[in-house]
């Protein structure tokens, strides 16, 4: 049984009347483990089936199966547990409170969830520590720099310990270097901890940490093949 599987899935946007289609016939299963990377110029599909994906909005027509069960079975409830409890989430733009300290960001998932609280310090500091970001722990985020303020997102996506994780666009507000260091620590987490990974990307070098690309393109699947040449996982901060 495949971990996520959508067939014909569908979106239409409708706005005072005009529809605009941004996904239609798109098919394919991710298999638990496996990194995919969706690849697509600007306007392609690829954000809204990551939505479709990550529980953020609902398709308009097809299927789609998360773990065996149909998101039309989900009441909204639901969906939001398991977005909170099996997906974690990297976005570009990191998301993270700037007052607040990044050990406190990283257990902000955990207020929303059944793990007990005498848990959530060790939890917190544990994917702290697998991003190598130990000696920032008590630091507030605004005092970080760009490429640490992702693994501090990337900390807090694994803190439920998810099922997959879905990475939008991670490095598109960084430095070369910075963004190297980020898709090395994602790579790691899938080849090293077997965590399944989903990752939004327009760019090559980028998707090439993944072991398959999906190539959406005008809100279809234009091509979904093995990467060849698949950057090598480094020794680095996965513990």
């Amino acid at each position: 049984m495949s971990l996520i599987e959508i067939t014909n899935l569908s979106k239409l946007y409708k706005d005072d009347g005009v529809e605009t289609p941004a996904l239609h016939g798109v098919s394919f299963r991710v298999e638990a483990g496996e990194f995919v990377a969706v690849m697509g110029p600007s306007g392609s599909g690829k954000s809204t089936l990551l939505h479709v994906l990550g529980f953020l909005d609902r398709q308009t027509g097809g299927t789609y199966r998360f773990d065996g069960r149909s998101i039309d079975e989900y009441s909204e409830d639901e969906l939001a547990q398991v977005r909170n409890e099996k997906m974690g989430f990297v976005f570009q733009a990191f998301n993270l409170l700037p007052r607040v300290s990044v050990l406190e960001n990283v257990t902000l998932p955990l207020l929303y969830s059944s793990v007990p609280d005498r848990e959530w310090d060790a939890r917190a500091r544990e994917a702290v520590s697998r991003v190598g970001l130990e000696h920032r722990m008590n630091h507030l985020a605004s005092q970080l720099s760009g490429g640490e303020k992702q693994r501090v997102a990337i900390a807090r996506a694994l803190v439920m310990r998810p099922q997959v994780i879905f990475a939008d666009e991670p490095t598109g507000n960084l430095d070369s270097k910075s963004g190297k260091t980020v898709m090395e620590i994602i790579q790691q987490l899938n080849e090293r901890e077997g965590h399944t990974v989903i990752l939004i990307t327009h760019e090559t070098y980028t998707a090439e940490h993944a072991a398959r690309i999906i190539h959406i393109l005008d809100g279809t699947v234009d091509s979904d093949r093995k990467v060849e040449h698949r950057h090598e996982a480094v020794d680095g901060f996965i513990k």
